[in-house]
């Protein structure tokens, strides 16, 4: 009906007319409005900083309560089923493990080093396994204030203690065992107060000391236990014996142990329980069985192998089964008690009775021991033995000889001079065979040249090879030794084939040759094949001396003359060494051929025992004493000799003849100062005032045979095969007992050859 432009007129005035009659009544309301708040706006002005303060608190409270509420909205969305399942997930093991084992702790007390390397040799394989270990010297850590932290640090503790002389602890573990022991038994500490530690022992001994064999361990075993301490293991024992040692050895005894104690070690980091002990309440234990039958083997293997087993020998499975019955701090009832020690007694006696019967029997006629199950007995030499030998030149013979080519035997084949044997007593060294029939000693002497590698024991108890096989082999052995001197520049060629036959045996190479059950069977097989012997005791078997055949000279060892000094350089294994020592040297004064007292002189050790020595020398009347300075074999961990220890030659000649002044039947004849050696002679063999301490080889071989065609009632003694000494050979002569046909040669800076008799 409008057209666009009508319609746009139209609108605006009608929106003028609206405007003006609507804008008088707003412009009047707005007047009143004015008016109305005009006063309160006036007030407000003139009380503006009141207003901005008010207005800062409030945008301040604003702030404040925003913060707050914008942190509750962060926690606000997390449902309650999430908030739980993160709780859980906290707590899991994949979160925060549990830890069972924080590691191992290694506790040593070593005299020769032994535990130490053995201690080193466990950590390095725990640490392979991925558990820390830490090694701690028994000396440099204190019980008193850190032992009872192990309680809680989670930490298994190993303790790996050599027992020492009559069973105590070595210097290092003095104070460790001291303290433990009193500690054991002193209220004030509690029965409970190592509860928590967990612990295993392993001990370092020697089971040749019967009544000290692992002493130590055990104690240490038992006090920790008496405290509360839980053993993870049965205690291990290591046997230096290789006779007895269960592995052989006491390295293979070791590691035998080790092996078990890693095994040990895994299933104690995971947390697992031990093992069942068979107990259980309801019928569906699985491993009653299995327990059953390793407890039988265990006691089997127990009963066979130790005879000294202890109340406190269990394992920590067994104890644990225990506690878990009980709640007091008995072991055993006292109802009990009886039938556990008949048992004890019953396992010792069967014991017994087994070592009886393997024990060897002395025949009184030619020294024959007779074995009940000699295919049954170990071999002396073990495989690691062998090795040691062969390495330090030894020819093995069987399973318990050997022969080596003694230094001076060398030297004399290039004319360089012969031993002290040579100069005393006429031997040609070139054809002297160093040998024996017996590895084995009764002795652990301080200046033993091999460094204690050979085995020990108070018995004969290994297998036993003949004697015409030994000295068969041997000779060969020996021969084979000097043909490889053909050829080589110096050797004198008559002197090589001199060499070749043998005419004098030395029975000291090492070891203890009167062991050797055949020994008087040897002695007459060298005999025969005109072959003179010298054999060399450690005088701790008196009777095997009295049963001896005569030989051409028959030496003691009189390394001390007090029984502490004995005890201290000898270190023998008898118990009542000290009166098999003076019986033995009475029995030698019952000899009628020549018989000799080898004294080593070990400076600040024995030097000062004159009016002592003397009057073990008028126990025995030797034909000779020998006093040698002791020779320094290097250094070893079973011994604490040093050159310290070596006396000049001046000071053994001083001690000689102040030894001389307080025995008036004897007087130095000889001396050797390259062995560093004198030789005192009785009388007897100063014939119109010349000495006759040479020997007449071939009259003793004529005096021998007619006393064995006589069934030894033609006896012979000392003085009918005796000869007499060159002027070289005397104390006092310029050569000082070096043979004026040979040429002395002195090398330097020669690396030292301990071999020699």
């Amino acid at each position: 009906m409008f057209d666009r432009p009508q319609k746009m007129l139209f609108l605006a005035t009608l929106w003028s007319l609206s405007y003006c009659a609507v804008g008088s009544e707003i412009s009047g309301a707005l007047n009143d409005v004015w008016g109305y708040t005009e006063p309160y706006l006036r007030a407000v002005w003139q009380n503006r900083l009141c207003v901005y303060t008010a207005a800062a608190v409030l945008i301040g409270l604003w702030f404040t309560v925003n913060v707050a509420f914008r942190k509750k909205e962060t926690i606000t969305p997390v449902s309650a089923h999430l908030h739980s399942s993160a709780k859980k997930q906290e707590l899991s093991p994949d979160t925060e493990k549990i830890v069972h084992v924080a590691g191992v702790r290694i506790f040593y007390g070593s005299q020769t080093g032994t535990a130490k390397g053995f201690a080193g040799e466990l950590a390095e394989d725990v640490r392979g396994q991925g558990f820390e270990c830490e090694i701690s010297d028994m000396k440099e850590y204190d019980p008193d204030d850190r032992l009872a932290e192990e309680c809680s640090s989670k930490m298994i503790c190993v303790f790996m203690v050599a027992t020492y002389t009559d069973g105590q602890p070595t210097e290092s573990a003095e104070w460790f065992c001291k303290w433990l022991e009193e500690a054991s038994t002193d209220f004030r500490y509690g029965k409970t107060y190592l509860k928590g530690m967990r612990y295993a022992v392993f001990g370092l001994g020697n089971s040749v000391y019967v009544g000290h064999y692992n002493t130590v361990s055990k104690n240490i075993d038992k006090w920790l236990w008496m405290l509360s301490a839980a053993r993870i293991m049965t205690r291990g024992e290591g046997d230096c014996n290789v006779v007895k040692s269960r592995h052989g050895s006491i390295q293979a005894d070791f590691q035998a142990w080790k092996a078990k104690f890693l095994s040990r070690l895994q299933p104690l980091a995971k947390g697992e329980k031990k093992v069942c002990s068979g107990k259980c309440k309801s019928d569906s234990c699985k491993n009653k069985k299995k327990h059953k039958e390793e407890a039988e083997d265990s006691q089997s293997l127990a009963q066979k192998n130790s005879s000294e087993e202890e109340l406190m020998e269990s394992s920590s499975d067994a104890e644990s089964s225990a506690e878990e019955d009980k709640s007091h701090g008995s072991v055993i009832d006292m109802e009990d008690l009886g039938n556990v020690m008949n048992r004890m007694k019953k396992a010792k006696k069967m014991e017994a009775d087994e070592e009886n019967s393997q024990r060897i029997k002395l025949s009184k006629q030619n020294g024959v021991r007779n074995s009940v199950a000699e295919e049954d007995r170990r071999e002396m030499i073990t495989p690691a033995l062998r090795d040691s030998l062969t390495k330090q030149g030894y020819k093995l013979i069987g399973s318990h000889s050997g022969v080596k080519l003694c230094r001076w035997t060398k030297s004399m084949l290039r004319g360089r001079g012969g031993c002290y044997k040579h100069t005393f007593y006429g031997i040609e060294s070139h054809r002297c065979m160093e040998t024996t029939p017996s590895l084995a000693c009764a002795n652990k002497c301080v200046f033993c040249w091999r460094h204690h590698t050979n085995p020990v024991g108070t018995e004969w108890r290994w297998k036993m090879d003949p004697a015409e096989k030994i000295l068969q082999e041997a000779v060969e052995n020996h021969r084979s030794m000097i043909r490889q001197f053909r050829g080589v520049p110096g050797v004198r060629p008559e002197r090589f084939d001199e060499g070749l036959t043998v005419k004098h045996c030395a029975l000291s190479l090492v070891g203890e040759p009167i062991m050797y059950p055949e020994i008087n069977t040897f002695l007459r097989l060298l005999h025969h094949q005109h072959i003179s012997s010298f054999l060399v005791t450690n005088a701790q078997f008196p009777e095997e001396i009295r049963n001896l055949v005569p030989v051409t000279q028959l030496y003691v060892s009189v390394d001390a003359s007090t029984k502490d000094s004995l005890k201290k350089i000898d270190r023998p294994l008898f118990k009542d060494f000290w009166q098999r020592f003076q019986d033995s040297l009475k029995a030698l004064g019952e000899k009628q051929q020549r018989t000799v007292y080898r004294l080593t002189l070990v400076k600040a050790w024995n030097v000062d025992e004159l009016k002592a020595y003397a009057d073990l020398i008028a126990l025995g009347q030797p034909d000779f004493i020998e006093v040698k300075g002791v020779t320094y074999c290097g250094e070893s961990s079973a011994s604490s000799l040093t050159m310290a220890n070596v006396p000049w030659h001046e000071e053994v000649i001083h001690f000689v003849q102040q030894l001389a002044n307080l025995l008036p039947d004897y007087e130095i004849a000889c001396e050797h100062e390259h062995s560093n050696c004198l030789l005192l002679s009785h009388h007897k063999f100063k014939v119109g005032g010349e000495w006759w301490t040479w020997i007449d080889y071939e009259r003793f071989q004529e005096l021998i045979q007619e006393y064995e065609e006589s069934g030894g009632t033609k006896s012979f003694s000392a003085i009918d095969y005796m000869a007499k000494t060159p002027t070289w050979a005397l104390f006092g002569a310029k050569e000082r007992g070096f043979e004026p046909s040979d040429t002395r040669f002195q090398r330097k800076n020669k690396t030292k050859d301990i071999s020699g008799c």
